[in-house]
């Protein structure tokens, strides 16, 4: 009988340990969703913003799943109140969808046009205590993207990985950013005589140049394209910047209705045309995007800093002096047009933290421009002149404690 009693005394113990395991569990109250009661989209097909206000700090993680290209946002169970067309796809992104997982997790789905990463994903506090969740989206490489999706760790919340296309020289490096003007269905002017597109002239240049500047002690140049692809403005912008360029140099040969009008000219970015001439030509370039079906479309100003940002002043005049080293390299050796440094408001010159030149190589609309253009000497001829002026900007730079 005392074994007995010893025996159910321990059973009951058991059970009663059991119970109390069990209690707090059936007396858990899930905690209530975060609110989220508002959201913004706004970028281009180079960088977009999403934004997600909420009325507590959320937690978060990001991972990314290919096949297709989507980013996803892991958030603690939530309660979206905010109208669906306030989270529309624009930008990086053809379709964006969230909703609840189940009673303690929500997710936001971001899929994406082309490979994308996220260059700042982060919560702020608003000055009225609550939060907001902000995401900025770039475009980026296949590999790049492919590499993100492999290496992330989905146990823990996600980290950023380097860009291979960010240059990993050094600030000892001096980085030249070269954009061959126009490309696939863009093909730019056409030669009065030959009928050669300009975008095929602007290639050819900027392997010359690129090859000649890599030649240059402490300077690497690479190509915003190396074949007869179509890039939107901004693209062109967004590879000079991932690359970490010191300089941007776009390359272009237009054409005029004065036919009798030659000789190369450089441009530098301006809200206001320093003439009429230089306003169209501003004008024609812009348009390039329309013909891929790309526009340029402003958002609201919280987000203008990732959009094509307007020239800081120091760049502006980083420009400027870059402008006039081309301009002094080519007199004697090279036709200018009169007055040669001009500028107007180009977009593909908009990166605020680029020193960056639109040149003129010639004008496809003059048979002796046409000429030259189409001469690989010549070609040599011009290049060398550019390498020789970039040269004496970085060693002003240099001297100026730059």
């Amino acid at each position: 009988m005392v074994g007995t009693a010893r025996i159910t005394a321990a059973l009951l113990v058991i059970v009663a340990a059991l119970l109390l395991a069990l209690a707090p569990v059936h007396a858990t109250t899930i905690a209530p969703p975060l609110l989220a009661y508002g959201a913004r989209v706004a970028g281009d097909d180079t960088r977009t913003r999403i934004v997600v206000e909420f009325e507590k700090k959320p937690d978060f993680s990001v991972h990314y799943v290919g096949n297709p290209e989507r980013v996803i946002v892991d958030l603690p169970a939530t309660a979206f109140g905010f109208p669906a067309e306030d989270l529309g796809a624009r930008g990086l992104f053809k379709d964006i969808r969230y909703g609840t997982m189940d009673e303690t997790s929500a997710r936001i789905v971001l899929t994406a046009t082309k490979p994308v990463k996220l260059v700042l994903a982060e919560v702020q506090e608003n000055d009225n205590g609550s939060y907001r969740l902000v995401l900025d989206a770039e475009m980026t490489s296949k590999e790049v993207f492919a590499n993100l999706v492999r290496t992330q760790d989905w146990s823990t919340p996600s980290a950023e990985t380097p860009d291979p296309l960010v240059s990993s020289q050094g600030d000892s490096v001096f980085t030249v950013a070269v954009d061959a003007g126009h490309g696939g269905i863009d093909a730019g002017a056409t030669g009065i005589g030959t009928k050669t597109p300009e975008k095929t002239i602007t290639l050819a240049f900027a392997k010359i140049l690129a090859e000649r500047l890599n030649k240059l002690p402490g300077t690497k140049a690479f190509l915003t394209r190396d074949d007869d692809t179509f890039l939107s403005l901004s693209e062109r912008v967004t590879r000079a910047r991932q690359g970490h360029a010191d300089l941007f140099i776009s390359l272009h040969a237009d054409t005029l209705n004065q036919r009798d009008i030659r000789g190369a000219t450089v441009y530098t970015l301006s809200d206001k045309a320093s003439d009429r001439m230089a306003e169209n030509l501003a004008a024609r370039e812009n348009l390039s995007d329309q013909l891929a079906g790309f526009s340029i479309e402003s958002g609201p100003p919280e987000v203008a800093d990732i959009l094509l940002d307007l020239a800081r002043r120091e760049t502006q005049a980083f420009s400027s002096a870059l402008a006039s080293h081309v301009v002094e390299s080519f007199e004697g050796q090279v036709a200018l047009i009169n007055n040669p440094h001009r500028y107007a408001s180009f977009q593909v010159l908009r990166a605020p933290d680029i020193p960056s030149v639109l040149l003129e190589l010639g004008f496809l609309s003059n048979p002796d421009d046409e000429k030259l253009l189409l001469d690989d000497s010549w070609r040599i001829k011009v290049t060398d002149r550019i390498v020789d002026a970039v040269r004496r900007y970085r060693e002003r730079a240099v001297a100026n404690g730059g």
